[in-house]
C-alpha cells in the first residue's frame, strides 16, 4: 500500500468553486480499481488549505489514476483556482515528491 498526501492552497473566496470540481472527480476516483480510500479534507485554521489523503494498493494503480479523465478534468477545472501545491507519495521505504 502507498499514501499520497496533497496539499493545495487556494485563492481566497474560491473554495466552493474547488469543490464542486472536486467532487465528482472524489466520487469516479473512489470506484477505482486500486483505491482504498480517497478523502479530501480543509484546515481547521487555514480555510484556503486543502488536503488530499489517498491510499492506494500500489503505485501502478495511481499512476492509472493520473490517467483517468475525471482526474484531468480536475485539474482543468481547478487548477485556475490554486496558489500552490506539494504532493507526496508515501511508501514504505521512501517518500516520492512530485
Amino acid at each position: 500500500m502507498i499514501v499520497l498526501v496533497a496539499t493545495l492552497r487556494i485563492k481566497p473566496g474560491s473554495l466552493n468553486a474547488v469543490l464542486e470540481a472536486a467532487r465528482p472527480c472524489i466520487d469516479a476516483t473512489r470506484r477505482e480499481t486500486g483505491c482504498i480510500s480517497y478523502d479530501l479534507h480543509q484546515s481547521l485554521t487555514d480555510p484556503e488549505c486543502l488536503v488530499f489523503v489517498e491510499r492506494w494498493e500500489s503505485r501502478e494503480a495511481l499512476a492509472s489514476h493520473f490517467e483517468a479523465p475525471h482526474l484531468i478534468a480536475w485539474r482543468e477545472a481547478g487548477g485556475p483556482h490554486f496558489v500552490d501545491r506539494k504532493i507526496e507519495i508515501i511508501h514504505p521505504d521512501s517518500v516520492e515528491v512530485l
